[in-house]
């Protein structure tokens, strides 16, 4: 089954063809005989009730420094195609959304994965508060004497932006720590967005667990470990990916969230476990898929494209 793939992502000159997933996506798709149109998000446009994009036919490969080939630069309507990627990283914007909403005018005529409007509606910091008895006292508020007052509770919290990603603007606030205020000041200072404050887990020394689940079932983790002296774990800003199984209670919190990410169209979901605790479930641009192929020998991008080619079937 030969499908037309249309991917969405941020400019692929740039990429670690080593570490990124929509890469070894396209590559599995093009191994698997399927038609590669790559455009980035400033190209998607919609025009007089069609949606379209000026982007380039793709070809892919494994050589770094020469990674891909673009053919003749044209304007495509999307709805012409079986499948459309959503890939683009956050930030989770006006942007973004907007992406969401023009995606959910040809889905699911088109496939567009994930399905657009719940990853709108289920941004990876917000979806989380659908499972409070598996996450780690959370707030989420604006307000200064209300997060002052959670963090007097608490004690030890990390506090980061609602919709920030990668890590950006994540800081621990022990119970000694004198720069909340001054924190404060500095996020709404910038946007109008609330704040997200989280009891500080001390099992993350020991790694921030990323669970890859394809069309809501585990198929492996890594493990991310921070680099001496950092709370992050990202691996951009210095985590090092450790080969690790599953535990009882990741299973556990997997089957509890996994029908959910099915239900909504959700197929290629990367959570974050510290501890015994789930603390983000990432559905606008996971990571992960090549380190557990290394690791494991796990071949997730082709367990994702049988699951797209299932649906396109139908």
């Amino acid at each position: 089954m030969a499908l037309k793939v249309a991917i969405q992502m941020d400019p692929i000159e740039g990429i670690n063809i080593d570490a990124d997933s929509t890469f070894r996506l396209a590559e599995e798709a093009q191994a698997r005989g399927h038609e590669l149109f790559y455009y980035t998000p400033d190209k998607l446009i919609y025009r007089e009730g069609r949606i379209l994009a000026r982007g380039w036919p793709l070809t892919v490969r494994r050589v770094k420094g020469d990674h891909f080939t673009l053919g003749a630069e044209a304007e495509v309507d999307l709805s012409d195609f079986d499948v459309v990627w959503l890939r683009q990283d956050p930030p989770f914007d006006m942007g973004y959304i907007t992406t969401t909403h023009l995606l959910e005018r040809i889905h699911p005529a088109t496939l567009v994965v994930n399905d657009p409007f719940w990853v709108r509606n289920s941004p990876e910091k917000l979806l989380v508060l659908n499972f409070p008895d598996l996450t780690p006292p959370t707030l989420i508020a604006r307000d200064l004497a209300t997060i002052k007052a959670f963090k007097a509770r608490h004690g030890d919290v990390i506090l980061k932006p609602l919709y920030g990603n990668g890590g950006a603007g994540v800081f621990r606030l022990d119970p000694n720590d004198r720069n909340l205020s001054s924190l404060h000041e500095l996020f709404t200072g910038i946007n109008r967005e609330p704040l997200i404050v989280q009891k500080y887990v001390p099992a993350v020394v020991k790694g921030d667990k990323r669970i890859i689940l394809v069309d809501g079932e585990p198929v492996g983790a890594i493990n991310r470990v921070p680099a001496e002296g950092e709370t992050r774990s990202n691996m951009h800003v210095g985590g090092r990916p450790e080969k690790i199984g599953l535990t009882a209670r990741e299973r556990e919190i997997c089957a509890r969230i996994g029908p959910v990410l099915r239900e909504k169209g959700q197929i290629f979901v990367g959570i974050d476990v510290i501890g015994d605790w789930l603390t983000e479930i990432n559905v606008t641009s996971p990571t992960g898929i090549q380190e557990l192929e290394r690791f494991d020998g796990i071949n997730v991008a082709a367990m994702i494209w049988d699951v797209i080619e299932a649906k396109r079937r139908g």
